[in-house]
């Protein structure tokens, strides 16, 4: 692993933060992306106090010419990237929402983070991946997002969750041939700031998936959707 380059988005907490820690463990060479850069040079400290070097960059997924912009930035100073992990996400469902009583600006709101965002990610990144010979996207879903085990709650991050499932199919087949490998994972219910102090995952077992699709090799899967590193129905 070492000469390769990731992105985590939303890396300076939760599964993310662990995302990476478990990333620079390998020797990769690790993009802390983070909304507020403070909060990421934070999160970075901690890392390096545990011994990891890890990169901080701001990236605020909902500025498109902000990502193409950092996409610029990332090759020029680091040659490249290898690694994409789409960790950032929101839940903006008040508590209890229902498709009848929701806001449409939920829906928006949710999209711009959870499913647009990533897009324009992998729209800029892809190319560099390309000239670098291939790479690994990890794209961050949910079982709320499963068709096959649609129910009731939080419309909006259903929504989000399932776009997002259909972009990794479909970016997935664009791709076939030419190493790069694109899938998504769900993590569980994980005690994070999103699942609360009662989930029953800790950040290590959420995070272990996404360590794994990052690091495939050549013959690994593609198009997948995945949770413990074990397929799941769509």
């Amino acid at each position: 692993m070492n000469g390769k380059v990731a992105v985590v988005t939303g890396g300076n907490r939760g599964i993310g933060l662990e995302i990476c820690r478990q990333l620079a463990r390998l020797g990769i060479a690790v993009i802390l992306a983070s909304r507020d850069e403070a909060k990421g040079q934070l999160a970075a400290q901690r890392l390096r106090k545990e011994g990891l070097d890890l990169n901080v960059m701001r990236l605020d997924v909902t500025d498109h010419d902000g990502i193409r912009a950092f996409a610029g930035q990332v090759e020029k100073n680091f040659g490249g990237v290898d690694i994409l992990v789409n960790n950032a996400g929101i839940m903006a469902d008040p508590k209890g929402t229902r498709v009848l009583d929701s806001e449409v600006e939920t829906y928006r709101r949710t999209l711009e983070v959870n499913f647009y965002g990533p897009l324009v990610l992998c729209q800029t990144l892809v190319p560099i991946m390309k000239r670098r010979g291939g790479g690994r996207i990890v794209n961050l879903s949910s079982g709320l997002g499963q068709l096959s085990d649609m129910g009731q709650g939080t419309p909006a991050y259903r929504v989000s969750k399932t776009a997002f499932n259909a972009l990794t199919r479909t970016l997935a087949a664009e791709l076939k041939g030419t190493n790069i490998l694109v899938n998504s994972m769900c993590p569980g219910w994980v005690r994070t700031d999103m699942g609360g102090p009662d989930a029953p995952r800790p950040v290590e077992q959420g995070a272990d998936t996404a360590l794994w699709l990052a690091t495939l090799p050549d013959d690994g899967p593609t198009g997948g959707f995945f949770r413990d590193r074990q397929p799941m129905p769509w």
